[in-house]
């Protein structure tokens, strides 16, 4: 009997590295003359980002910037002095092999930072960050998509899959001077600048990509008010707009662009009467564009003959997948400080994101959401000087997923929309915050599919007795097929004889087993 095997080529998802890499960070700072001694250490922070990376073979070098920050006052006074360092380096790593057009994803994150004052005009500032590194690329994978003859029967299951995907970057440089109003102080130095959000729209305009929005840019500066130093926040926009070549895409492609912070620097400069009432703002925005086209092939998930001995060689493959994208809006809110510790004044808060971690439940309805949020204060003591508590929390959200989704992986990326402050009653500071949540859902993951197919047509399968039915008890939600494998009969028969409405068991029963070759 002839035997015939179809095959199809796929492409799939490849996972070249991933892992993370450590750099130390490590300043010893003797302060110009300029500065006054230190009296106090109010707060340090490291802020890393990736400003470049390149593969060449099977080598991966990015460029890592860490901008540090050391907070003091002196000693005969309030105004909050801020040294400012940026410390650069060049990173490389051991992919193991190359691939055409991987995709890289860098996660740079403060692992630690610590500081210390050896003595009034030295400062000793210690820490590491971390960088999370995946890159992906794609290899073609044959797999069987259809059998003629020798009574096998196929499992068949329908999957869609990422057959094609452009990948394009933008840097965006942004500039902007912004003039004080007259009722803002004049700026001692910049203590706290933040790209907090970027907004985005996209429109497809003959096969180019026009994405245009504004970037959202939060500052605190120290200042001077009636002789005491204070701090002062303000908030702006930098509007952007890029004409993008995505080469090759059409109307069948799904378009997406992420905004990513390359980085933000507000200088401030003197006006025409010589003090600082301008500030200037610099930042570099990357626009990663994404162009993905979609396929659906039938493939086998397994496979037997009701007559003859059957091989069959299973591979589990990685399919790359258009995720399902939706938001979810937290309200976080919690106790700062109570009334022993209230301070004097509030000027600002804010918050961070740390160690965001989603986890699909194993019914596949929930996606487990949580993460750290670290929480600053921008006051004035009880001592008249500059503080800047801080207080990690714990959040958790438990999101329940729509009914037409079906969930095998997740991403998530949590984006802070505001953060409020309020003292209670009974003199305790209360803060709120507004999170977005952008869920990214992968419908599956990993599928196992038939790769190849062998029948030894010489010789037929034995039974253990001569009969043409069979009496089976099944279980709830039992598979048809796998019950159809184990008696080498047909799937169509079971459903036919017994009278089902699909292919898995609604309740637990007899049925009967009709045998056909």
């Amino acid at each position: 009997m002839d035997f015939k095997v179809n095959k199809e080529m796929i492409s799939t998802a490849d996972c070249i590295y991933e892992g993370i890499q450590e750099q130390g960070l490590e300043l010893d700072y003797i302060l110009p003359d300029y500065y006054p001694d230190v009296f106090r250490i109010v707060r340090c922070e490291a802020n890393p980002v990736i400003t470049d990376y390149s593969i060449n073979g099977d080598k991966l070098s990015y460029e890592l910037k860490c901008d540090l920050k050391i907070m003091y006052c002196s000693e005969n006074g309030s105004i909050l002095q801020c040294v400012n360092q940026k410390q650069s380096y060049t990173k490389n790593i051991e992919l193991g092999r190359s691939c055409e057009n991987p995709t890289v994803k860098l996660i740079p994150k403060c692992d630690y930072v610590n500081c210390r004052a050896v003595n009034k005009r030295r400062l000793d500032l210690r820490g590491a960050v971390s960088v999370k590194i995946r890159v992906t690329g794609k290899k073609e994978q044959e797999i069987v998509s259809d059998v003629e003859g020798m009574n096998v029967h196929l499992k068949k299951s329908s999957v869609r899959f990422a057959s094609d995907k452009i990948c394009v970057k933008k840097n965006v440089q942004l500039t902007e001077d912004i003039e004080l109003t007259s009722v803002q102080p004049s700026v001692i130095s910049i203590v706290r600048c933040c790209c907090e959000h970027i907004t985005c729209e996209k429109k497809m305009i003959s096969g180019k990509l026009l994405a245009k929005g504004e970037a959202s840019i939060s500052v605190l500066y120290a200042c001077e008010k009636e002789s005491d130093g204070c701090l002062e926040p303000m908030e702006f926009s930098m509007p952007y707009s890029q004409i993008i070549d995505m080469n090759s895409s059409d109307d069948t492609f799904e378009f997406e662009v992420k905004p990513e912070v390359v980085f933000c620097d507000v200088v401030p400069i003197q006006s025409s009467d010589g003090e600082n009432r301008i500030i200037r703002c610099e930042a570099e925005l990357i626009l990663c564009c994404n162009a993905v086209k979609s396929t659906s092939v039938s493939i086998a998930a397994d496979a037997y003959s009701t007559t003859y001995p059957c091989n069959v060689s299973m591979s589990e493959i990685k399919l790359e997948q258009i995720p399902v994208s939706m938001e979810y809006p937290i309200h976080h809110s919690f106790k700062m400080l109570s009334a022993e510790d209230m301070p004097e004044k509030v000027y600002y808060v804010w918050c961070t994101p740390k160690n965001v971690n989603a986890v699909i439940s194993d019914d596949k309805k929930t996606i487990s959401l949580s993460g750290m949020l670290s929480y600053v204060t921008a006051c004035r003591d009880n001592s008249g000087m500059i503080a800047m508590p801080d207080k990690d929390e714990a959040f958790e959200e438990i999101i329940e997923l729509d009914e037409n989704i079906t969930g095998e992986a997740v991403t998530a990326e949590i984006h802070i929309e505001d953060v409020s402050y309020n003292i209670s009653s009974d003199n305790t500071l209360m803060l709120s915050t507004d999170i977005r949540a952008e869920i990214s859902v992968y419908t599956s993951a990993y599928i196992n599919a038939v790769s190849d197919i062998s029948v030894d047509g010489e010789i037929k399968k034995i039974r253990d007795g001569n009969y043409s039915i069979k009496l089976y008890y099944g279980s709830e939600n039992e598979d048809v097929w796998e019950i159809a494998k184990r008696y080498s009969t047909c799937v169509d028969a079971i459903i036919e004889e017994n009278e089902l409405d699909g292919e898995c068991l609604d309740k637990s029963g007899m049925l009967i087993i009709p045998i056909v070759s």
